[in-house]
């Protein structure tokens, strides 16, 4: 089955100091027997000090050297410190310049997607400034991604981008081969209900939370993705309180057991 684990579901044992980038390949594909991996910029170096800094050629070139000895490939990269809009002009510059530096650090790991949001998390509402710059800069993103044979685009993480209506606006106004969503599935602000199904066209990665894993809607979030056409992995995003080597095999079995719940209900219908 085509499942990965999101590099911030071990955010707490990160904190405790008891896991790194190296340490979360070892466990992806020794303990949890998984060939691909969901990197989060968080674990690199520092970064959780500060996220807006740029982690080091060499240091990336020993996480691609780790990939590689595991035989393993980087589904989607989610980038933090990076976002596309901020109030202030200078500070969308610096974020902006993150975003390019990282679709080459993520052509270095051979990274299929790159995660970069539209925006912080600001209280203003939504202006015509704000849209028209996210566009306009998505799709060069999009067309930087495009010559490095990545997909690149935003998470419903934060802020407007929890509006699946706003999402889809941005997608049409991007309108690029190389665009797409991370579907983190069910987390919206607004009409939950079918936010995933309008933004289906797009997605090109997804994230399983605690909370969905456990719902009883979760096979009716994934129906939706697969009959839209969805054939990507379905990455498991759940950053447990404690324990949580042993409540990511809880997430993975339950994830595959939603997924051969939904690919065996066409069968049982007949």
């Amino acid at each position: 089955m085509k499942i990965s684990i999101g590099g911030f579901s071990f955010f707490n044992t990160m904190n405790e100091g008891k896991m790194d980038t190296f340490g979360y390949l070892e466990s992806s594909k020794y303990r949890y027997n998984l060939n691909t991996v969901d990197l989060w910029n968080g674990t690199f170096q520092d970064l959780r000090q500060n996220i807006f800094k740029l982690p080091d050629d060499a240091y990336i070139q020993k996480v691609r050297e780790a990939l590689d000895e595991k035989e393993m490939t980087v589904i989607n990269l989610a980038v933090d410190g990076a976002h596309l809009w901020d109030a202030d002009p200078d500070r969308r510059q610096m974020l902006f310049g993150n975003a390019v530096a990282y679709l080459k650090i993520a052509e270095t790991l051979g990274a299929k997607t790159v995660r970069i949001d539209t925006g912080d998390k600001q209280s203003e509402p939504l202006t015509e400034e704000q849209f028209e710059y996210t566009v306009k800069h998505f799709q060069e993103l999009s067309a930087r991604a495009s010559d490095l044979g990545i997909i690149v685009g935003p998470e419903n993480h934060m802020g407007t981008s929890k509006s699946p209506h706003y999402l889809k606006r941005v997608a049409e106004a991007v309108d690029h081969r190389s665009f797409g969503i991370l579907l983190h599935m069910g987390r919206w602000s607004e009409d939950e209900e079918i936010g995933d199904s309008l933004v289906a066209p797009w997605v090109y990665h997804t994230h399983f939370d605690g909370r969905t894993v456990a719902s009883d809607r979760a096979e009716k979030l994934v129906r939706t993705l697969t009959e839209a056409g969805y054939d990507g992995y379905w990455g498991i995003e759940y950053n447990a309180p404690g324990n949580q080597y042993l409540e990511m095999e809880w997430a993975i079995a339950s994830v595959k057991r939603i997924l051969t719940q939904v690919s065996a209900a066409p069968a049982a219908t007949i």
